[in-house]
C-alpha cells in the first residue's frame, strides 16, 4: 500500500498546497491534520470584515466535509501532533500513529505576547485566526474606545476598519511614523494623515508599560506615565512562527523551520512551509509567498522535484482610507529611496548601490503602476545555500 502525504494544518498553506497536490495528482493518497475545525477561509479578509459587515460565519467558505471531498482527503480535525518520528517516516498523535511517505510541516505562526505589567493582561485581544476573530467581534460589540499596540500592517489594517465602523481607536507604537519599517518617512506621513483625518488617533514615539483594569474598562500606562483609557486592548506586534514541533522532533530551527530552496527541512522527506518556515533565510508573513511555496512544494512532492524562486511580490495594504502598495527591497541590500509626487499620490523608488530598483512604494492613484514597476525591479529569488 503507497504511504501518504501528510500535511500538519489547515491554513492556507496547508490548503494550497493540498488543492496544488491535486491538479497534478488525483489519486496520491492525502492526510491533513489540524487542532482545529478544518474550515477554509481567507485569513486576509479577518482585518476587512467590519467595514463589509461580514458576519463571522460568512467568512468560511467551506467546512472540513466539503473540503475533504474537493481534496479527496482525509482530513482529521482536533487533532493535536505530539512528535514526528522520522527515523520510522511515522507521527505521533495523542491518539494515533500515523506513517507517511512525505510529510509536510504547515503549523503557521503565533502572535507575540507583548511584554507587559498590570493586572489586565491576559484580556489584550488578538487575531490571528477565525475563532480569536469571532472572540473578537464579541468583545467589541457596544464597545467605543479601541487601543492597537503595534502600526504595522496588521494594526493599521484593523485600525482602519475599526474606525471605519464608527469606533474610536487608539495606535500605539514606538516608532515615530505608521509602518516605519516599510515605508520612507514621505509616504508614512501621508497614510498618518489620511488615516487621522478617518477618526483615528495615532501615539507615536511611545510604548505601553502596564494593562490594569478600570472601572469600565483598561487604563493603558504609556511613556512618561501617559494613561489611556479605552474598552479594549488588541494587540498587533507581530507574529513568531511556530517551531516546537519540529524542533522538538529533531528538525533544525531558526527563527522558522530552516528550509531550502526545495522547502526541504534538514530530514529527509520532510518539508516545512507557510509562516512557520524559514525559505533559504526569509520569513514571509503573506500570501504571495506561500503561494509560490505551494505550488513548487506540489510538484516536488509529486515526483518533480522544483526549485521556490520568489518574484516581485507587492503587498496591497487593506486601507481604503489611504491606498497603499509595498514591494519591500530585501534587508540586506543597501540603497536610498526617492520619492515623487504630489499630496497623496506618491511614488518612492528604492535604488540600490548601483543604481538598480530594488524596491518600490506607491500611495494613492499612484498606485495603477504597481504593474508597470514590477517589471522594473530586481526580483527577489531566493539566496542559494
Amino acid at each position: 500500500m503507497t504511504l501518504p502525504v501528510v500535511i500538519i494544518g489547515t491554513g492556507l498553506a496547508g490548503y494550497m498546497l493540498a488543492k496544488e497536490i491535486r491538479k497534478l495528482d488525483a489519486d496520491v493518497p492525502l492526510i491533513i491534520l489540524t487542532a482545529n475545525d478544518g474550515s477554509f477561509y481567507s485569513k486576509p479578509l479577518l482585518s476587512t470584515s467590519l467595514t463589509a459587515k461580514r458576519k463571522v460565519t460568512q467568512i468560511p467558505t467551506a467546512d472540513v466535509a466539503t473540503m475533504s471531498k474537493q481534496l479527496n482527503a482525509d482530513i482529521r480535525v482536533a487533532t493535536t501532533v505530539k512528535k514526528i518520528n522520522h527515523e520510522q517516516k511515522q507521527i505521533e498523535t495523542l491518539t494515533d500513529t500515523i506513517a507517511y511517505e512525505k510529510l509536510v510541516v504547515a503549523t503557521g505562526a503565533s502572535v507575540i505576547s507583548p511584554p507587559l505589567l498590570g493586572d489586565a493582561v491576559e484580556e489584550i485581544l488578538s487575531v490571528n485566526d477565525l475563532e480569536d476573530y469571532g472572540r473578537f467581534c464579541e468583545i467589541i460589540t457596544n464597545k467605543k474606545r479601541v487601543a492597537i499596540l503595534g502600526a504595522g500592517l496588521v494594526g493599521c489594517e484593523f485600525a482602519n476598519d475599526l474606525t471605519n465602523t464608527g469606533h474610536e481607536v487608539h495606535v500605539v507604537d514606538p516608532a515615530f511614523f505608521p509602518l516605519q519599517r516599510l515605508l520612507p518617512e514621505a509616504l508614512g506621513r501621508i497614510f498618518e494623515q489620511a488615516l487621522r483625518e478617518n477618526g483615528l488617533t495615532w501615539h507615536f514615539g511611545k510604548l505601553v508599560s502596564e494593562i490594569n483594569k478600570a472601572e469600565n474598562g483598561y487604563n493603558l500606562t504609556l511613556s512618561h506615565q501617559e494613561v489611556l483609557q479605552v474598552d479594549a486592548v488588541m494587540s498587533a506586534i507581530g507574529l513568531r512562527p511556530n517551531i516546537e514541533l519540529a524542533k522538538n522532533s529533531g528538525v533544525k530551527t531558526n527563527y522558522g523551520i530552516l528550509v531550502d530552496s526545495y522547502l526541504q527541512t534538514s530530514i529527509t522527506d520532510v518539508y516545512a512551509m507557510g509562516d512557520c518556515a524559514e525559505v533559504s533565510g526569509l520569513v514571509l508573513f503573506f500570501v504571495a509567498p506561500l503561494l509560490h511555496c505551494a505550488a513548487a512544494l506540489a510538484k516536488t512532492l509529486t515526483g518533480n522535484r522544483t526549485e521556490v524562486i520568489y518574484p516581485v511580490m507587492p503587498v496591497v495594504l487593506k486601507t481604503p482610507s489611504c491606498p497603499i502598495v509595498i514591494a519591500s527591497p530585501p534587508r540586506n541590500v543597501l540603497g536610498e529611496w526617492f520619492v515623487e509626487g504630489e499630496g497623496r499620490d506618491l511614488r518612492a523608488l528604492y535604488y540600490d548601490q548601483h543604481n538598480n530598483i530594488c524596491g518600490f512604494a506607491l500611495s494613492g492613484r499612484k498606485v495603477i503602476e504597481k504593474n508597470e514597476l514590477i517589471k522594473k525591479v530586481t526580483p527577489l529569488g531566493l539566496v542559494k545555500e
